[in-house]
C-alpha cells in the first residue's frame, strides 16, 4: 500500500497542499518541528526545504509508511507513533504539523490535547483537512464510480473519514476543547494534475483502505475496469487536471 499510495497519489493529491504548508511553517521561523501522519514524507521534504534551519521529527502510526519515508526523505528523524501517545516530553516543540492526518485520529481532542502537550509555550498548530468529498473532483469521480460498482453496499470510506471532518465548526470545537484555540483557518482549492484517471483509480484502490473494502466485497474482477471507466467518463481521457478543496488551520497553545 505506501508504495502504490507514494506512487500513484501523492504527486496528485498530496504535494501541491505540501508545498503550500510547508510555506506557512516557514513563516513562522519554527526550530523544533513535528510532522504527525508524515505518510512518505511528502510534507516532510518540503519542510526541511522551506526551513532548512529547523530540525524536524517525522511521525506515522503505520510502520511501513515510516521505513518508505526515512528512506525517502532522510535529513528528518523518523519514528514510528500514535498520535494520541506521542513519545516525546512535554513542551519538546515549537511547532507541530499535520497534512490530512487528524480524519484518522479514532480521539480528535485526546490527539489535539497531546499535540498541547508537546507543545513550548507560544507553539503552533498547523495543518490541514480535506473539505467536502463534493469539493475534490479525484475523490467525487471515484465515489461515483464505486457506487457504480457496488450500487446496493458501495465502500463508504472517502465521504465518512478523509472528507468527513469538514466543517470548520467542529474542527475549531475541537482544537478548543484540548486548549488549542483557533488563531486562523482558511479554505483551500488547487488543482491535481495526473498522468490519467486509471492511475488516481489505481491508487485509490491499491493504496488506501478503499483496498480493503473492496477485498471485503469480494473484489470481483471488474471492480477496477467499472471505476476507471467511471473516473475516466468525469474526468476526461489522458492527462487530467481537477481541482481539491481543504480546509488550512493554525491553532496555538
Amino acid at each position: 500500500m505506501p508504495a502504490a499510495y507514494e506512487r500513484y497519489l501523492v504527486p496528485t493529491l498530496f504535494r501541491p497542499f505540501a508545498g503550500d504548508l510547508a510555506a506557512r511553517a516557514a513563516d513562522l521561523r519554527p526550530v523544533r518541528v513535528l510532522e504527525l501522519a508524515a505518510g512518505t514524507g511528502a510534507v516532510t521534504s518540503e519542510l526541511l526545504a522551506a526551513a532548512p534551519a529547523a530540525a524536524v521529527t517525522a511521525t506515522d502510526l503505520n510502520e511501513a509508511m515510516v521505513a518508505l519515508g526515512s528512506a525517502r526523505v532522510p535529513g528528518a528523524t523518523w519514528r514510528q507513533a500514535d498520535a494520541q501517545r506521542l513519545p516525546f516530553p512535554d513542551g519538546s516543540f515549537d511547532l507541530v504539523v499535520c497534512q490530512f492526518g487528524v480524519m484518522f485520529f479514532p480521539d480528535r481532542v485526546a490527539a489535539y490535547g497531546e499535540v498541547r502537550r508537546v507543545l513550548a509555550p507560544g507553539g503552533r498548530f498547523l495543518f490541514n483537512t480535506w473539505g467536502p468529498l463534493t469539493g475534490h473532483a479525484f475523490g467525487a469521480a471515484l465515489q461515483a464510480g464505486l457506487e457504480r460498482a457496488f450500487p446496493s453496499d458501495p465502500p463508504r470510506f472517502l465521504p465518512t473519514v478523509p472528507h468527513g471532518y469538514a466543517d470548520p465548526v467542529a474542527v475549531s470545537a475541537d482544537l478548543t476543547a484540548a486548549g488549542l484555540p483557533v488563531e486562523e483557518w482558511c479554505e483551500l482549492t488547487l488543482d491535481g494534475r495526473a498522468a490519467s484517471a486509471a492511475d488516481v483509480a489505481l491508487g485509490f484502490l491499491t493504496g488506501t483502505p478503499v483496498r480493503a473494502a473492496v477485498e471485503e466485497r469480494g473484489a470481483p474482477p471488474s471492480v477496477r475496469a467499472t471505476v476507471v471507466e467511471e473516473m475516466t467518463a468525469r474526468l476526461g481521457r489522458g492527462p487530467v487536471t481537477a481541482p481539491m478543496t481543504a480546509l488550512v488551520f493554525l491553532a496555538a497553545a
